[in-house]
C-alpha cells in the first residue's frame, strides 16, 4: 500500500451511530463498541492525537423525527442527546482497557460530561487524552458531519477521518450498483457538485473554505484506522 502523505499528529475521527449498532441496526453492540476502541487504543499509543464526533442514528435520527411530523427543532435537540449516549458508551470503552478520555458536550450536562470550552479540548490533546465531542454543534439543522468539520478545525485537526461501511465514496451506491466505482481522490468543488452524499454539503464547504482534507474509509476493514492515520492510500481522499 502506497503511501499518500506523512503520518498525522492531529486527527478527527468521525463515526457514525449506525457504525456501532452493526447488523442489528440500532443500539448499541457492545462487541463492536470493543473493536472499535482497540482499533482507536492502538494509534492513541502511537502518539495520535485522537478527538472523536459520535452520531446518534443508531438511537434516534432528528432529520426522521421531523419527516414524520415532529418540529425539527425538537427532533434535532433529541438527536443531539442520542449522541451523547454514544459518546458515554464509547468513553466507557476507551477507558475499560485505559485509554485516558473526555468527553465534552455542547449542551450542558455537567453530571456526565465537561463543557465543550475550545481551549479545554485542545488542553485534553496535548496532554495526551482521547477528546469525544457530544451533542452535536448545540444547534439544531446542522449534522453531527458538520460538527466534525467544525471540530476538526477548531481544535487544529490535520485530517477529518470519516469512518464508514464502505472503503471509500463511490460514482454510485456500491452496495445498489454493481457497476460503481471507487474514487482514489477527489476536490471538494466535484462532492458538492455531482452530489456526492458522503457528507453534507455544510460541512464539505467547511472543510473546502479551511483547507481541511477528509478521507472516507471502510472502518471494518483489517488495520483500516492505523493505515488511514499513517497515511497510507486508503479509501477516498477529498482535498
Amino acid at each position: 500500500m502506497t503511501q499518500r502523505s506523512k503520518p498525522f499528529r492531529r486527527i478527527l475521527l468521525k463515526l457514525s451511530g449506525e457504525s456501532l449498532a452493526g447488523e442489528q441496526g440500532f443500539g448499541i453492540n457492545t462487541s463492536i463498541l470493543g473493536v472499535l476502541a482497540k482499533q482507536i487504543q492502538e494509534i492513541h499509543a502511537s502518539g495520535v492525537e485522537v478527538s472523536i464526533v459520535v452520531g446518534g442514528g443508531n438511537i434516534f435520527r432528528g432529520i426522521k423525527g421531523a419527516t414524520k411530523g415532529m418540529d425539527r427543532a425538537s427532533a434535532d435537540y433529541m438527536g443531539m442527546l442520542a449522541t451523547m449516549l454514544n459518546c458515554l458508551a464509547l468513553q466507557d470503552a476507551l477507558e475499560q482497557i485505559d485509554v485516558n478520555t473526555r468527553v465534552l458536550s455542547a449542551i450542558e450536562m455537567r453530571e456526565l460530561a465537561e463543557p465543550y470550552i475550545r481551549r479545554k479540548a485542545i488542553r485534553h490533546l496535548e496532554k495526551g487524552r482521547v477528546v469525544i465531542f457530544g451533542a452535536g454543534t448545540g444547534n439544531p439543522y446542522f449534522t453531527t458531519d458538520t460538527t466534525a468539520a467544525l471540530r476538526g478545525m477548531e481544535v487544529g485537526a490535520e485530517v477529518v477521518l470519516k469512518a464508514t461501511r464502505v472503503d471509500g465514496i463511490y460514482t454510485a451506491d456500491p452496495e445498489k450498483d454493481k457497476n460503481a466505482t471507487r474514487y482514489d481522490r477527489l476536490s471538494y468543488i466535484d462532492v458538492l457538485k455531482d452530489g456526492l452524499k458522503v457528507m453534507d454539503s455544510t460541512a464539505i464547504s467547511l472543510c473546502m473554505d479551511n483547507q481541511l482534507p477528509i478521507i472516507v474509509f471502510d472502518i471494518n476493514a483489517e488495520n483500516a484506522l492505523k493505515d488511514a492515520v499513517s497515511g497510507k492510500a486508503i479509501g477516498t481522499l477529498v482535498q
